[in-house]
């Protein structure tokens, strides 16, 4: 079970579907200033953002409803406080995962690569409170604005990256590695529309697009800055370089640009 709202649970660690990580101090460290004998007093200062205290995170949770949503809580629909809660674990994992990339730069660490064409990440919000330890402070603070936590929950749509065995194993490899605090990176591929949905009709299989993005998805964040050219299509031709060595180019591709997203992966504790 997560801790009980007044201390603070132990810090998290983060992986990510490209990048990663363990985590550092959910807060900067406190700051001192001279009381009036001149002696120095150590300052805890929790915003909004970061604190893992129940009126910490319940402020944060009506804010994101307010001005990263813009609708006030009498009017908001289920999805919008999906959103706002999610956000609001996403800010905690931010802060966290941050922290962890310092490390690793400032340490050198070597850093573990999982290549994948899928990963089945399941549903992240329940996954990422309980690991962050916040579950049961969300719990309540849900069902103190006269809602519950589990009608929120569902409005979440899984995560259309996977369909099998591959992929859960990617997935529970990305756990895994934030768990243990192990430097790890997820590299897969970002289907805009899933793998597929299936149903059945008239005794035959239909398979359509899995739209899982429709309505937007708040653990994903872009970084357009990394956007590369993905080639299809075309072929290959031999040509001798000015050094006379034969060599073998790609051309008449097909490109199209593709953005990367980072996905932060909490692990447990």
């Amino acid at each position: 079970m997560s801790e009980p709202a007044e201390p603070t649970p132990p810090t998290p660690a983060v992986d990510t579907v490209s990048p990663s990580a363990p985590v550092a101090p959910a807060s900067p460290p406190a700051p001192t200033s001279p009381d009036l004998a001149g002696s120095e007093v150590s300052i805890r200062i929790d915003d909004d953002r970061t604190s893992m205290h129940a009126e910490g995170i319940r402020r944060a949770f009506l804010d994101h409803l307010r001005y990263t949503i813009a609708k006030d809580d009498r009017h908001a629909t289920p999805h919008d406080r999906f959103l706002a809660l999610s956000l609001t674990a996403r800010d905690r994992l931010t802060e966290r995962w941050i922290r962890t990339q310092e490390a690793y730069r400032a340490d050198d660490a070597k850093r573990v690569y999982y290549l994948s064409a899928e990963f089945l990440l399941g549903r992240a919000l329940r996954n990422n409170l309980f690991n962050l330890g916040i579950l049961e402070q969300s719990e309540a603070i849900i069902r103190g604005l006269g809602l519950s936590l589990s009608d929120v929950l569902e409005q979440e749509r899984d995560a259309g990256l996977g369909n099998g065995g591959l992929g859960r194993l990617a997935a529970c490899y990305l756990d895994s590695m934030a768990t243990l605090s192990i430097p790890g990176y997820g590299y897969g591929i970002r289907y805009e529309f899933g793998i597929f949905d299936q149903v059945i009709r008239n005794g035959a299989q239909i398979e359509r697009p899995e739209e899982w993005l429709r309505m937007g998805n708040p653990w994903e964040i872009p970084r357009p800055e990394y956007t590369q050219h993905v080639h299809f299509y075309g072929g290959t031709e031999f040509y001798r370089d000015s050094d006379g060595q034969e060599r073998v180019r790609w051309v008449n591709t097909t490109s199209v640009l593709g953005v990367p997203y980072d996905t932060p992966i909490a692990g447990f504790g």
